[in-house]
């Protein structure tokens, strides 16, 4: 899927779906843009400027003794690139390969992964004062993975830190750790 083909499909809906609900979100003019992608039916939005391509699941190679999450390697134009498989990392149950599977190459911490998704949702352009910081309720491992939850009209958009998800290694005696 071509990034620049989502970029103009969704600007045909922001007329419609991301005009500002409040006279003051108006005036403030501060928005993020997002791609959104769906997981067990959760919208889960990263920065735009994090995202580099959006590919459909290619050839992969699997590595030994890499943590289950890593579902293998990509060649991309010559750049070996790891994929994480989004739903592993979560602790979702694996899921099959669709004709609507995504990988999202996002660039973090100075390098390219790929990231495993169901389905790459829109681009989405979101009042940050929409933004919510992670709830007090959520504990644990999710409050690393989780930078906020954007409201936009009647959904719910978990905006993710895509550091910690990439980059936070598993601990044998204590779940995870940084």
């Amino acid at each position: 899927m071509d990034l620049n083909k989502l970029l103009v499909n969704s600007k045909k809906n922001l007329d419609t779906d991301d005009k500002p609900d409040s006279h003051e979100e108006l005036h403030d003019g501060k928005f993020v843009q997002l791609v959104s992608f769906m997981l067990d039916d959760v919208e889960y939005g990263i920065d735009i400027l994090s995202v580099h391509e959006i590919l459909r699941f290619p050839e992969m190679t699997r590595l030994p003794n890499t943590p289950p999450f890593i579902k293998g390697v990509i060649n991309l134009r010559g750049n070996v690139i790891p994929v994480v498989d989004m739903r592993i990392r979560f602790g979702f149950p694996e899921g099959g390969i669709t004709d609507l599977t995504r990988i999202i190459v996002v660039e973090t911490g100075g390098k390219q992964v790929g990231i495993l998704v169901d389905n790459v949702y829109q681009v989405v352009r979101l009042p940050v004062a929409s933004i919510d910081p992670p709830s007090e309720l959520i504990t644990g491992i999710s409050e690393d993975f989780i930078s906020g939850i954007g409201r936009l009209r009647d959904r719910l958009i978990v905006l993710l830190n895509m550091t910690q998800i990439i980059f936070l290694e598993e601990s044998e005696d204590k779940g995870f750790s940084a």
